[in-house]
């Protein structure tokens, strides 16, 4: 896995608990084209040929399109990647682990670039409360399983 870039002006790092399975929750993080399935922030999502490192996938989020790169596929584990958007460069990193018959889900991300310098307090909030919108929104489709 790449590791977020920890000198970068905006990050973060966040993990929550989930009552379900780890295969359900990596099913969920894992199909990429059925993100707006249960992410209500992501509008689409296509990934562009297999579930693997170095292949390619086109989103968009928040009213942004972003181009990301999957650099970290261990299912049921890990799934990474990097992408542009906003004239920022990031790195995102989910990985899954059982914790006592319960999924327990980490998620961190480094953004980096002139407009996160520049409105490094804005963008901290933004990513603050995407990731967490994300984890409820995964804990919640998986619990549904």
């Amino acid at each position: 896995m790449i590791p977020i870039n920890e000198n970068a002006p905006v990050k973060a790092k966040k993990s929550i608990q989930i009552d379900a399975l780890p295969q359900i929750v990596w099913k969920l993080l894992s199909e990429i084209d059925k993100w707006n399935e249960w992410n209500q922030d992501i509008k689409q999502s296509k990934l562009n040929g297999e579930l693997e490192a170095g292949s390619t996938f086109d989103w968009s989020s928040g009213g942004a399109k972003i181009s990301s790169t999957l650099h970290s596929v261990i299912p049921q584990k890990v799934i990474g990647w990097s992408g542009k958007a906003f004239g920022a460069y990031a790195i995102h990193n989910w990985s899954i682990s059982e914790v006592n018959g319960n999924t327990e889900v980490w998620v961190e991300e480094s953004m980096e670039g002139t407009l996160m310098r520049i409105f490094r307090g804005y963008m901290q909030n933004t990513l603050d409360n995407g990731m967490n919108r994300w984890l409820e929104q995964l804990k919640e489709a998986a619990e549904k399983n």
